[in-house]
């Protein structure tokens, strides 16, 4: 009896094992505390596929659940009760033994620009001389950022943020990388972002500066204790995106975009593509509605619901202009090819 009441007081963290998972963790377990001060948090640390895998760009290494899969085994097999993710690695299509419980408030979604050391003073992708090499694990950033800049390469660049800055500032390989804004704030690197490019230009991943938490389905305990960090405007937002991926069934190895807004008058404005890998197609489409005054009081489910039938009717829109087959070639060739460069 003392055992499981000790285990009521005791929630098991899961995490990835990396400096920035561990600060996003950490973050997400403060609020926790706050709420709920009488609960012991303990976190526990795992590598996972797309952590031991850095010899292949992402798309090569053949699954969806590349940041994830170890964690799920953890929480599947009662090892953790929960696990802290970008909610960008968290594949759209869970187990039906898995659900999302909370969705943090969303940092910057962008994406941001760093140069190495020998471009000080350049403010842009634009100032750079033709061939110069631009590091990247995305090609959603690559296919957009082509049609932008057709004179520079891009190359795969792996390993956490810590391990590709250090490439880049050696300056033999990378003349420049691009990574996630918030990945970058977190860790307190605002000073190495020389620019945040404009989503109009470069949109950004679906779930992009937000964290994402796991639970097991019927874990009504957890479910409750996650309810404190949910931030209503970041839930529907979010859920709007993952509902458009999931209905285009895309994922790491295909090139999608979206940008979102949802202003002071609740007008609700989601923008989405899908790109060839070589960045000359495009296929864009645009929902705007007015939402409710009251949509923020939704449940947290209903407001996933309502959010993922919209994100599926942007979907729809482009399914219908012919995204299918751009996105079919896009991952073939992104799965057999390897990584694209010029």
């Amino acid at each position: 009896m003392a055992d499981r009441k000790d285990s009521k007081k005791r929630v098991r963290v899961g995490s990835r094992s990396s400096q920035l998972a561990m600060t996003q963790t950490e973050t997400v377990v403060s609020a926790l505390k706050e709420q709920h001060p009488e609960i012991e948090f303990v976190i526990t640390t795992m590598e996972t596929i797309g952590d031991k895998n850095l010899d292949k760009p992402l798309p090569q290494i053949g699954t969806t659940n590349l940041f994830t899969k170890e964690l799920e085994h953890a929480l599947a097999s009662n090892e953790v009760d929960m696990i802290v993710h970008s909610l960008k690695d968290i594949p759209t299509t869970l187990s039906d033994d898995f659900v999302i419980s909370a969705i943090t408030k969303r940092a910057d979604p962008t994406d941001a620009l760093l140069l190495a050391p020998k471009h000080s003073g350049k403010t842009s992708l634009q100032d750079l001389p033709p061939g110069s090499v631009v590091g990247t694990s995305s090609l959603r950033r690559i296919a957009q950022l082509k049609r932008l800049c057709p004179h520079l390469e891009f190359k795969s660049i792996r390993g956490n943020l810590n391990t590709r800055l250090q490439k880049l500032d050696r300056g033999d390989e990378y003349d420049a990388a691009v990574m996630a804004t918030a990945g970058l704030e977190r860790l307190g690197w605002h000073d190495r972002i020389v620019a945040r490019l404009d989503p109009l230009v470069c949109m950004y991943a679906v779930g992009q500066g937000a964290l994402g938490v796991e639970t097991r389905k019927r874990d009504e305990r957890m479910t409750e204790l996650m309810s404190c960090l949910n931030d209503p405007h970041s839930v529907f937002i979010c859920s709007v995106e993952r509902g458009f991926l999931h209905r285009l069934e895309g994922g790491c190895s295909v090139p999608v975009g979206i940008h979102s807004t949802l202003d002071d008058s609740n007008r609700l404005t989601v923008r989405g593509a899908v790109f060839s890998l070589d960045g000359s197609q495009k296929l864009e489409s645009i929902v705007s509605k007015d939402l409710p005054s009251n949509w923020s009081s939704l449940a947290f489910y209903s407001m996933t619901l309502v959010g993922g039938g919209i994100g599926e009717e942007l979907a729809a829109m482009l399914l219908e202009k012919g995204a299918k087959p751009i996105l079919a070639e896009a991952k073939r060739c992104s799965e057999m090819e390897g990584f694209p460069t010029k």
